[in-house]
Order: C-alpha cells, then structure tokens, then sequence
C-alpha cells in the first residue's frame, strides 16, 4: 500500500489541502496555501518537493 503525504507550503510552512503518494510525479504543478494565500510553482519527484523560481517581471523602459 502507498503511503500518502500533505503537501507543506514552501513559503511559510504550512499543511496545503493537497495530497501525494510515493510514486506521485508533478510537473509546473501552481500550489496554492490557504493559510498564505500564495501560489507557488512547485516539482514534486518521489516526494521531494523542488520549488520553481521564476523570473521577476521587468518593467519596460522608453
């Protein structure tokens, strides 16, 4: 039987309303925290979590 993990919120820490399994794989997966209400690009592999930095927007100069 697999065993189940919560997703835990890279930001502050806490338990999201998502669950994983062992063999889950994610991809770009946008993670969202109730407690922060952030979202947060997030890579899950065998239970590690890998967190997605993008690039800050640049303004645009004249």
């Amino acid at each position: 039987m697999k065993k189940n993990n919560w997703l835990i919120c890279p930001v502050c820490g806490g338990k999201t309303r998502n669950q994983i399994r062992e063999d889950t794989v994610l991809i770009n997966y946008p993670l969202f925290c109730p407690k922060c209400k952030q979202v947060t690009l997030i890579d899950v592999k065998k239970c590690t979590i890998n967190l997605i930095k993008e690039p800050d927007a640049k303004t645009q100069s004249q």
